[in-house]
């Protein structure tokens, strides 16, 4: 799940393949009552000390006893006021329903025999190294196994990332995983926060054009070019800083600003030599946005450019310019 599986292209569409507990008694307090206890005098500054006869808290008496109250605010040696709760009381009590529905998400779809973990990459491989050997052998083999389904059915992946979670969810790359594959789901609210969560682990930029693409799709576009316009993406490899201006385009274009969408492609690489198929996508995104604006010219130019360097065939530039062409001839 290290690529960036499922995003949504400039025009919108989908690619193809593509706590700390308060309120402890604090150590030393006395063990007489509230009408025993003698107020505390106060010193210029803020400084405190007991007046009367009560010691200083910590102080030892010469039996070289503590006269205070034991540990916990109890008296020493006396009977405890109430025990403390177990887990069992501390846990919230669920209906047979939801405690099902839970213990399906954690059992997860069924893994394929073949699917061992060994799969994904070695860096991956190395954060589970911290957890239980048999556990972390079961969340490798949901993580592979969400990898090889993430493109044809990113339903189920989704869910066995969910079962990785609610067995590892303090891994940056188990929440790295569920991010994507929920992003590929179509669940964009679940996908932003696991995302979010797993930038706050690892500190990672790499997320950034799929988050800002899940804010697009929760009707956010404002949003997404703020993230577009992070400092770290300068710093980029090129598909990725290609991902984010397909994103930032798209953005524009859900802004009514055409003109703006344009512009944003037009300072990208359109024209470099390589084949990758983010040079594809952008010269695809490009002839779409040219078609929108009413310039049927020249995005036939530039669907048939896309069409020139698809060989996987990963856009459908060539019907789109047989299309174009038919509207022109009408024109």
């Amino acid at each position: 799940m290290a690529d960036q599986r499922g995003r949504r292209d400039g025009a919108g569409a989908p690619r193809k393949g593509g706590p700390r507990q308060g309120g402890a008694p604090r150590k030393g307090a006395s063990s007489r009552s509230g009408e025993d206890r003698k107020p505390y005098d106060r010193k210029p500054g803020g400084d405190r000390k007991p007046s009367g006869d009560r010691k200083p808290s910590g102080e030892r008496w010469p039996t070289g006893e503590r006269k205070s109250a034991g540990r916990g605010g109890r008296p020493a040696g006396g009977e405890r006021r109430g025990a403390p709760r177990t887990d069992a009381e501390r846990r919230p009590r669920l209906d047979p329903a939801e405690r099902s529905e839970k213990q399906a998400i954690y059992d997860g779809p069924p893994l394929p025999e073949d699917v061992t973990g060994s799969e994904l990459s070695a860096s991956v491989r190395a954060q589970l190294k911290g957890l239980p050997e048999k556990l972390a052998a079961r969340v490798a083999r949901h993580l592979a196994a969400a990898g090889q389904l993430v493109d044809d059915d990113p339903e189920t992946a989704y869910q066995h990332t969910l079962a990785a979670k609610a067995r590892a969810p303090r891994i940056a790359s188990v929440r790295e995983a569920v991010g994507e594959a929920a992003y590929a789901a179509g669940h964009y609210a679940e996908a932003l926060s696991e995302l979010r969560a797993a930038k706050r682990m690892n500190g990672a930029t790499a997320y950034l054009p799929i988050m800002a693409d899940c804010h697009r799709a929760l009707g956010n576009p404002t949003r997404a070019l703020e993230l577009a316009k992070s400092p770290s993406v300068v710093k980029f490899v090129p598909a990725a800083k290609a991902e984010m201006t397909l994103v930032e385009a798209g953005a524009r274009r859900d802004l009514g600003q055409l003109d703006a969408a344009l512009r944003t492609l037009e300072v990208s690489p359109l024209n470099t030599k390589t084949r990758e198929p983010w040079v594809v996508r952008l010269r695809y995104a490009y002839a779409d946005t040219l078609e929108e604006a009413g310039r049927l010219n020249d995005a036939l130019t530039w669907f048939h450019k896309t069409n020139a360097i698809d060989a996987d065939e990963i856009t459908d530039a060539a019907d789109r310019a047989a299309a174009v062409e038919k509207r022109i001839d009408r024109g």
